[in-house]
């Protein structure tokens, strides 16, 4: 996708799980629009970087665990002393397991939400205030099309994913005077190099056959939206749920 030239230009963005996978197309996508970018992971995020300078943009790695309330602070600092400010949020890191809920323990649900929804709650403590401070600020929080599917084993995850709309529409209300918006993303199965190697290509397409478009989703699908979210001209849209998965949920 081309991108929205100068969309972003002078703003920061950080993105969360942005080393691989979807976050790194959202990385890499804010940065063609003119922002610059802190990739934020607890794996290396080098390759991200490299991408986004080699394509002459800029940004830097910085590992977190948004489940640490220190961590997300260190990575708030991080990101002021080099680049001033955060202008745009995009929470994306996460996890996700199939755990049937017969095996499901108290140690599995709190992991998973820890990471999906506590950390975004920490993120969002920590990058928010200076938004408002400043009179402008985007946030776009990662959830999943499953909230509104039948998905057997994952209680725990899409727990933590309708915490993520809930978390969306609170922190909208509480924010909507200050300029700084808050919307959410809901992709669907999305065909990425991590999840193709473990999930094996026959189920994307077997999915994708009840879809309205019968073809996998692909990073390129998403990043676009989380582009628009994050830019000017979405500054009338606060507090919603957009799913983008080629019309598999469809309400």
């Amino acid at each position: 996708m081309s991108g929205f030239p100068g969309a972003h230009e002078g703003r920061v963005a950080v993105v969360t799980g942005g080393a691989r996978g979807l976050g790194r197309a959202f990385a890499e996508r804010l940065a063609r629009d003119g922002a610059r970018v802190v990739v934020a992971d607890l794996e290396p995020a080098a390759e991200t970087v490299a991408a986004i300078v080699g394509g002459g943009g800029e940004a830097i790695a910085e590992a977190c665990d948004v489940r640490s309330e220190e961590g997300v602070e260190g990575l708030r600092r991080a990101t002021e002393e080099r680049f001033g400010r955060c202008d745009i949020l995009v929470n994306n890191a996460g996890i996700v397991r199939n755990v049937p809920w017969s095996e499901l323990d108290l140690e599995g649900w709190r992991e998973t939400l820890a990471v999906n929804l506590d950390g975004m709650f920490l993120t969002c403590k920590a990058f928010t205030p200076a938004m408002t401070a400043a009179g402008f600020g985007r946030v776009v929080n990662i959830s999943s099309d499953t909230f509104g599917l039948l998905t057997p084993g994952f209680v725990h995850y899409i727990a933590s994913k309708g915490g993520v709309i809930g978390l969306t529409r609170g922190l909208a209300t509480d924010l909507g005077e200050t300029g700084t918006t808050v919307n959410c993303v809901l992709p669907g199965l999305t065909k990425t190099a991590h999840l193709e190697a473990a999930l094996g290509g026959e189920l994307f397409e077997r999915m994708a056959q009840m879809q309205a478009i019968k073809r996998p989703g692909l990073a390129s699908d998403l990043e676009g939206t989380v582009s628009f979210l994050a830019g000017e001209d979405a500054g009338w849209i606060t507090g919603q749920s957009l799913v983008v998965d080629g019309g598999w949920l469809r309400h």
